[in-house]
């Protein structure tokens, strides 16, 4: 913890080891799927993260993808989540509906089992879009991942002097 003026606070914490850490990645879409998947283990691993510490679930589509984080959520054995797959908008109103409804889910499930998940579902106009973002977005995921389960932990063990 740094101090300043006799304020406290938790500094930026990306050490990954120990830290327990399930996936649940989008079968649609799969190539960019695959890809996001890739650049979040990766830096996972960066970051110390074991590989025996770390769980990967796959799902149909991104509306499946909350009660997956809902599930490895209540079973109390992550410190953090991760939502991996991509949205494509098509020629119809289907896209907001998928994109709005999985996001939502997502934060929901975090807000009531009070576990950080990381959203790393792309939501994009096309697939090169998708094909451009999804290294950098999967690194993203897993830092934020990373840095929200180190945090709740300190939180869950401050107390007040």
């Amino acid at each position: 913890m740094a101090y300043y003026d006799n304020i406290q606070e938790f500094e930026l914490d990306l050490e990954g080891d120990g830290l327990r850490i399930g996936i649940v990645m989008s079968r649609f879409n799969r190539d960019i799927g695959e890809g996001l998947l890739s650049a979040c283990t990766d830096e996972l691993k960066q970051h110390d993260v074991q590989d025996s510490d770390v769980l990967l679930v796959t799902v149909p589509g991104a509306l499946e993808i909350p009660i997956a984080l809902l599930k490895m959520a209540d079973s109390n054995q992550f410190d953090a989540l991760i939502a991996l797959g991509a949205v494509i908008r098509g020629d119809t109103y289907h896209f907001e509906v998928v994109a709005n409804e999985s996001a939502r889910g997502i934060s929901q499930v975090q807000l009531e089992t009070e576990i950080p998940i990381a959203n790393g579902v792309l939501t994009t106009d096309t697939e090169d879009q998708a094909l451009e973002r999804m290294m950098q977005k999967g690194k993203e995921a897993a830092r934020t991942a990373i840095e929200m389960g180190n945090l709740l932990i300190k939180l869950e063990e401050y107390t007040v002097d």
